[in-house]
């Protein structure tokens, strides 16, 4: 048996989860069953703790699109049982059984080896949000950002994926500019390692003209929208924004000038489907950039029967950094 935190529909097609015990028989085809100790909350988590958001295809079902484990049971030669483990994306939590259970049946392919200096707490604290921070920035770095080169924009900034971005950038060295709706979050950001915090106001709305002065030497937006269109209007010459995000809309009322004037970049970053190579550099940038005494403070820890009421706040933009599931508590 296993203890997880399920979604149905009811009579009405109404989704609700709760947590329950099921036997191992119920769980999904895979080649290696792992004892899941943390899992996270993300945008997407909070979709499929509902109505599925578009992503669920079948119910009931067990959200989680990341975990970290102790290897149980593995028929790959790859994973023996005891090797600590970490798995983020491949649509795990959303068309397969995710990681907001103790146990875990998913596809070797999936796995990523857990690097040896991190505990599969902190691992979590990362998550989907943290990889794809590191993805942005690796993606910034690879079209030429430098930390002399002035200062690096992050959008939607006390969310996950923005709370990790503002930390490693400014491990890195690099001046960060932080853009935030909520005031109260000032201090918070600054303690992450922002140099400058930006209303959210000021780069909420398009303008008519495509091109604003050169401010931002490189960019991570999880915003999307208008705010993203903006912001490539005041982006340096050659200068990139990795795009991670579209919590502001998925519209893009943009001009091309900016891309032809400037020769500005636009680079999607999809952590979904990263391959094992890029997901292990990833993973080890990690641990050697990121500050985790700033991972610390973005922890705000959970166990599984708070996801549902988590899942609200954050589809409403309430819940700060990084939320991270004991899934034994």
């Amino acid at each position: 048996m296993f203890r997880a935190l399920v979604v149905e529909k009811d009579a009405a097609g109404v989704p609700g989860a709760a947590v329950q015990e099921l036997s191992d028989s119920r769980l999904p085809e895979g080649d290696v069953t792992v004892a899941v100790e943390y899992s996270t909350l993300n945008y997407k988590d909070a979709l499929c703790l509902g109505s599925g958001g578009g992503l669920v295809r079948a119910w009931p079902h067990v959200p989680g699109i990341d975990f970290a484990g102790v290897v149980e049971t593995s028929a790959d030669a790859r994973y023996r049982p005891g090797d600590r483990v970490v798995l983020t994306g491949w649509r795990v939590g959303e068309v397969h059984w995710g990681g907001y259970a103790t146990r875990a049946r998913v596809r070797a392919d999936w796995l990523v080896p857990l690097p040896a200096s991190l505990s599969t707490r902190m691992a979590m604290a990362v998550g989907t949000a943290g990889l794809t921070a590191m993805l942005a920035v690796i993606a910034l770095e690879n079209h030429g950002l430098r930390p002399d080169h002035g200062e690096v924009l992050v959008t939607g900034a006390a969310g996950g994926v923005g709370s990790v971005a503002v930390a490693l950038l400014a491990g890195l060295g690099h001046r960060v500019a932080a853009v935030t709706g909520r005031p109260e979050t000032e201090g918070y950001l600054r303690d992450l390692g922002a140099a400058r915090i930006v209303p959210r106001a000021d780069l909420a709305e398009t303008v008519k003209r495509p091109l604003e002065s050169e401010t931002w030497a490189g960019c991570i937006d999880s915003v999307g929208g208008a705010m993203l269109a903006r912001i490539l209007g005041q982006m340096k010459m050659n200068a990139s924004v990795a795009a991670v995000g579209l919590a502001g809309g998925a519209d893009l009322p943009a001009s091309v000038v900016p891309f032809i004037l400037r020769g500005v970049n636009l680079l999607g970053i999809n952590s979904v489907f990263v391959p094992y190579a890029a997901r292990v550099q990833a993973w080890d940038r990690i641990t050697a950039d990121l500050p985790m005494d700033r991972l610390e403070a973005m922890i705000r820890p959970a166990g599984l029967a708070e996801l549902p009421a988590l899942g609200r706040a954050i589809l409403k933009g309430e819940v700060r950094g990084r939320v991270v599931v004991d899934v034994r508590a």
